[in-house]
């Protein structure tokens, strides 16, 4: 357990009879009365120290309390009483848990002016401070990265800032109006792409080529090329200023730019070149196997859609809900098909010719399509599909739930991300302005009087900061030259 060293407390007197010590303290307003038989237990705590001077000097006393009445014998603590109430269960129940609706930030810093180890504190308070700093380390994450874009290295050299500059161009959209310029364009050579995709396979609008085979309308290939050529030039752009090149190309959305992009650069070499090496049926069928990967390219909308990213993340965390559901639908297909196809057997005209051909009657059944193609004649295999719709209704909405659970948590918690990295810039930019302003009006005191200054105005930044204070974001005066130098 942490404690303060014996030597700092040596003048206290402590009694003989100290457990039999009743001390009185007030915690915010709220008095509670405690034994030194019960504080004993745990020396080396903040209330034990006090038990065992309360018969000593002032000096001892006002260095464990914020205020003493000696004519009530009353101690002052100026601390949160709520946390307090749960901290002294730790001499009754040698465990401490904290109540709904605490900061565990909060707590674990009431639980170090209290001398508490936090190995007293239980494992489900535990996952909640886990979460909770994890939490924090996000928002630090998203500080430093704004403060690094704003700030720049002053170091780089002039290829290094070009890379950096052209990394924020073509991926942080909110960096500069020409930013968000790209993002739109980029943004609607998708959509374009994708509707030439679409329209050119209708077949009003395609042309025979010499050899009578039907290919897409000229301008629509012609299109198509321009909004290749723009994806391409995007790609190399971004993976030339990445800063980790090996990272980015590895990285799923940026695989699925090159699976967009690709097709079109194979389809058009076995298109020049497949003449020579192999027949044109196995190249126009290569073509067209190519061709149809363009679907890839939907994806992309994901870089520039915050809600689609979010989705994406919600899915994730959700695996094990899509497990149970596929593993319900897998279980519930495969004993429907096989009873459909036992009682249809009796029919003459029956169309469950084998169980697995009456697995597609089971899918469509249990995901309430029903397209009708196949469908049960006997009454048995009529209840037995009655029976399987309901299942199927009952097997999908049980899951439901606890994904879309996911989906709301995680994007709430983005935005509460953003909005607490926001907030940290504003109390930085705000003691930046503080600082710079008092600097400019003390120039004449000595160092001494702006030492005192600087280290008060970071003391002041933390008490701002409260239970969001984040350690990593700590050295506010390299934060304040940061952001006083983008101005």
């Amino acid at each position: 357990m942490r404690g303060a060293p014996k030597s700092r407390h040596s003048d206290c007197n402590v009694s003989e009879d100290s457990e039999d010590t009743e001390i009185v303290v007030n915690i915010g307003g709220v008095r509670q009365v405690l034994y030194g038989a019960l504080l004993n237990r745990y020396p080396d705590t903040r209330l034990a120290e006090l038990a065992k001077c309360s018969s000593g000097g002032y000096d001892s006393i006002f260095s464990l309390c914020d205020d003493y009445d000696p004519g009530r014998k009353e101690f002052y603590f100026d601390r949160d009483p709520d946390s307090f109430k749960c901290i002294i269960d730790v001499y009754y129940f040698g465990e401490i848990h904290m109540k709904k609706g605490i900061c565990p930030i909060c707590f674990q810093n009431e639980m170090e002016f209290w001398k508490i180890d936090i190995s007293f504190l239980d494992e489900c308070c535990k996952s909640s401070l886990s979460e909770k700093k994890d939490e924090l380390q996000e928002i630090a994450n998203k500080v430093q990265l704004i403060l690094d874009d704003l700030g720049g290295d002053p170091t780089a050299d002039r290829w290094q800032k070009c890379q950096k500059y052209i990394w924020k161009l073509m991926e942080k959209p909110d960096s500069s109006l020409p930013a968000r310029v790209i993002a739109v364009l980029s943004f609607l050579f998708i959509l374009i792409s994708s509707v030439v995709m679409c329209v050119g396979t209708i077949p009003d609008l395609q042309i025979e080529d010499d050899e009578g085979n039907r290919v897409e309308h000229p301008t629509l290939d012609a299109i198509e090329t321009t909004c290749i050529g723009w994806f391409t030039v995007e790609y190399i752009l971004r993976l030339i200023s990445s800063p980790n090149k090996l990272q980015f190309a590895m990285a799923f959305m940026n695989v699925i730019d090159v699976l967009a992009i690709l097709p079109f650069y194979v389809s058009l070499t076995l298109t020049i070149l497949g003449n020579t090496m192999m027949e044109l049926t196995t190249v126009q069928q290569a073509v067209q196997a190519l061709r149809i990967m363009r679907i890839a390219r939907i994806f992309k909308l994901a870089r520039h859609s915050s809600g689609l990213q979010t989705l994406t993340y919600a899915l994730k965390r959700s695996f094990k809900e899509l497990g149970l559901l596929l593993m319900y639908l897998a279980v519930g297909i495969f004993v429907f098909s096989a009873l459909g196809y036992t009682m249809e057997q009796s029919h003459p005209e029956t169309l469950f010719k084998s169980i697995p051909q009456s697995f597609w009657w089971a899918i469509i059944t249990m995901t309430t399509v029903g397209y009708g193609d196949i469908y049960p004649k006997t009454t048995l295999g009529k209840c037995n599909a009655a029976i399987s719709f309901l299942c199927g209704v009952i097997a999908i909405a049980l899951p439901i739930h606890p994904i879309i659970n996911n989906f709301v948590k995680y994007y709430n918690k983005q935005k509460v991300l953003e909005t607490a990295a926001k907030h940290e810039l504003d109390l930085m930019e705000l003691h930046s302005q503080q600082a710079h302003a008092l600097k400019g009006s003390s120039r004449r005191k000595s160092y001494k009087q702006g030492s005192d200054f600087e280290a008060g105005c970071s003391s002041n930044l933390r008490l701002a900061h409260s239970d969001t204070y984040i350690p990593l974001l700590s050295d506010t005066k390299q934060h304040r030259t940061r952001l006083q130098s983008c101005k």
